[in-house]
């Protein structure tokens, strides 16, 4: 039986849309299956990452000392010891966290040095100076300004090493001693005997020549050397003093009453 073209037409267009049919599903289940597959790896990635911890953000610095070549971030221990050279700051230790202060502070130890070369003299044993008195007279010569030192030192031979002898009373041997000590004298307080005005204990100094009431012999005038305080408080000082007046007898050292001095002289170069 012979077709007419209409329908061999047809049968042609409905052949190959069948054919286009069947590869375009085939198309779209490879793509189907594409999709899939790509959706199953994004799963996978998804909950790849899903394990993987957040980022932390510290606002902790850490600074790293010169020289320090290894840092440990996560146990930090810093220890700083500072030495002070005064003696009101305490040390502070810095443990990473908060500086605590450690008030068992220890001042250091003063080093109190004794002189290399002990004067001569204080190792000597003399009838006209108590030994208990010699470190006095010792720091006297020492401590005391240069006009000052000459005049002690001068007294301190005359009386403990000559014994010199002058002739006169009180006034003419301290008038030897400033003559041969090469100083001078400035009246620095003056007064009278009976009516003063009678100076204060923080007006006289090592090396200065007084005139004060000798209360323990029947309140005369009579002047020394005063060569340190013995107990201040009480007035009572270290004096040489010359009795003279021909008794042919040394100088000595001995402890005076100074509650009324009324006049100083003070040595002067």
């Amino acid at each position: 039986m012979s077709r007419s073209p209409v329908s061999l037409v047809t049968a042609s267009c409905s052949l190959l849309l069948f054919t286009f049919g069947l590869t375009s599903q085939a198309h779209a289940d490879n793509m189907s299956a594409l999709i899939a597959q790509k959706s199953a790896q994004s799963n996978t990635n998804i909950h790849y990452n899903s394990s993987v911890p957040s980022a932390k953000v510290s606002t902790r610095s850490t600074i790293q000392r010169a020289g320090t070549h290894r840092s440990n971030p996560t146990n930090i221990q810093t220890t700083t010891n500072t030495v002070y050279s005064n003696n009101n700051a305490p040390n502070i230790t810095n443990n990473g966290n908060s500086p605590t202060i450690n008030t068992a502070y220890r001042y250091p130890e003063v080093q109190r040095q004794i002189p290399a070369v002990l004067p001569a003299f204080l190792s000597g044993n003399y009838d006209n100076v108590d030994s208990e008195h010699l470190p006095l007279l010792s720091t006297a010569e020492m401590q005391s300004s240069l006009a000052a030192r000459e005049v002690i030192s001068t007294a301190r031979k005359m009386t403990l090493n000559e014994r010199a002898i002058v002739q006169g009373g009180c006034w003419d041997y301290l008038n030897a001693v400033f003559k041969r000590a090469g100083v001078s004298r400035d009246t620095i307080h003056k007064g009278t005997y009976g009516q003063g005005p009678y100076a204060s204990s923080d007006e006289i100094e090592v090396g200065d020549w007084l005139y004060y009431i000798n209360h323990g012999y029947n309140r005369v005038e009579h002047s020394g050397l005063f060569v340190g305080w013995v107990d201040e408080r009480a007035k009572q000082a270290l004096i040489l003093s010359y009795a003279g007046q021909n008794r042919r007898e040394p100088a000595r050292y001995r402890v005076y009453d100074l509650s009324n001095v009324y006049q100083i002289m003070r040595p002067s170069v």
